[in-house]
């Protein structure tokens, strides 16, 4: 019996670092073995600032990990996020060139290939090459056409890129760190494997990861992903509204935010007060809850209105039957999921990492989202390699950075 295989996932946010060790067993079995996490101010709405100090930060978190999970870590799946993250829809087309007209593993790698070349400039790397459906001549909605007969192979691809700086500064960071870039994956894509059912998939889903710098948006449907976006703003714009709306610290208006923060104020009863601490050595002094989330309402509705915007920009996003999945570190903010509702008019649900096994309990939480999914992400390369599965790679990102980036090589 082969021996259980680990797969490093690498959350690298605005606020902290967090690293997840997961174990893959016979016949699939996937479970949580370690869980490591490091204070971050390296970033800022997911662009790297010091990268020194997040290279401290990455070897703290994996160190973490490797020592709750008992195992040595080399290579890691690590995310990347940013507003530089783009994406775009592409088809490729090619003539069936198999035995009797089948279609082979070397035609799907050939059409994919095909859809791929378009137009990138030369400061962006893609990132992902994400198969949607192929059509083998007239015949529409096939996820696999190996083996059919036909004479035109075509493939609806999605591809996520990246800034080529921001790509060449998250992998040296990792490197300093001491550690391997298996994959740069990026963040919307990696919250998906982990938080979405594949009835949501197939019927239609919004995925939001509202994190401390940035809010990622992932759109799939038909069970294929067909929009990305990154908006650069999160919980740690509600929190500096806090801190400017309340005149006090910026740690007490996290944690004001974390304990008693509501974004929708047609949820709160009564009229209940908490203390606030002054700024300075002021004297604390009582607030209202509703003073509070009229602070925090208008900021939530704001990213929530900029992500519904960019949903709709996609052709078919009125039938999304499944609604919007909500996670990441903002998610668990009461209230985050009716005012959703109300902004897009459609139903919310909390996004918890699924299915997960070992000290799973530990990453059950929204927050843990990312960091979950790029385990789930390089699981699934990895039960494909041991089972000797032909597929292309959905990035090429580190080979095109080795051509370009000495310091790689």
């Amino acid at each position: 019996m082969a021996a259980p295989q680990i797969v490093t996932g690498l959350d690298i946010g605005t606020t902290k670092v967090s690293a997840v060790v997961a174990e893959i067993g016979g016949g699939g079995a996937f479970a949580i073995r370690g869980l490591g996490e490091s204070p971050s101010s390296g970033l800022r709405q997911g662009n790297l600032i010091h990268l020194e100090s997040t290279v401290e930060a990455v070897r703290h978190a994996l160190g973490q990990a490797e020592q709750m999970a008992g195992t040595s870590i080399r290579g890691v799946y690590a995310s990347i996020a940013g507003d530089h993250i783009r994406s775009i829809n592409s088809r490729g087309v090619i003539a069936i060139s198999g035995r009797d007209n089948e279609v082979t593993r070397e035609d799907i790698d050939r059409v994919v290939e095909a859809a791929r070349a378009v137009a990138i400039p030369s400061n962006r790397a893609i990132l992902h090459v994400i198969p949607q459906e192929f059509i083998v001549d007239d015949q529409t909605g096939i996820t696999d056409p190996v083996g059919m007969s036909g004479v035109r192979l075509e493939a609806e691809v999605h591809i996520i890129t990246a800034s080529a700086t921001a790509v060449r500064n998250v992998i040296k960071c990792i490197e300093r760190a001491g550690y391997r870039v298996d994959e740069l994956v990026a963040e919307p894509l990696a919250s998906s494997w982990a938080v979405l059912e594949e009835d949501e998939r197939r019927l239609g889903v919004v995925l939001l990861d509202i994190g401390a710098g940035t809010t990622d948006v992932a759109v799939h449907f038909d069970g294929g992903l067909h929009h990305t976006a990154v908006i650069s703003m999160g919980g740690a714009q509600i929190t500096n509204d806090i801190a400017i709306g309340l005149r006090t610290p910026l740690e007490a208006a996290e944690q004001i935010k974390i304990e008693h923060g509501c974004a929708y104020s047609a949820m709160l009863r009564g009229d209940e007060k908490i203390a606030i601490p002054g700024v300075g050595g002021r004297e604390a002094r009582s607030l209202s809850l509703h003073v509070l989330a009229a602070i925090i309402e208008p900021r939530v509705e704001e990213i929530l209105t900029l992500a519904r915007e960019e949903v709709a920009r996609l052709q078919g996003s009125e039938v999304l039957a499944a609604g919007i999945v909500i996670t990441g570190g903002c998610a668990g903010l009461r209230g985050v999921g009716e005012l959703a509702e109300q902004v897009f008019e459609m139903p919310a649900r909390l996004g918890v990492p699924l299915d997960v096994a070992g000290i799973g309990d530990l990453t059950a939480e929204p927050r843990h989202a990312t960091g979950v999914g790029l385990t789930r992400y390089g699981a699934s390369w990895t039960r494909q390699a041991a089972g000797g599965a032909h597929r292309m790679r959905g990035s090429r990102v580190r080979d095109w950075l080795r051509a370009r980036v000495p310091f790689l090589g």
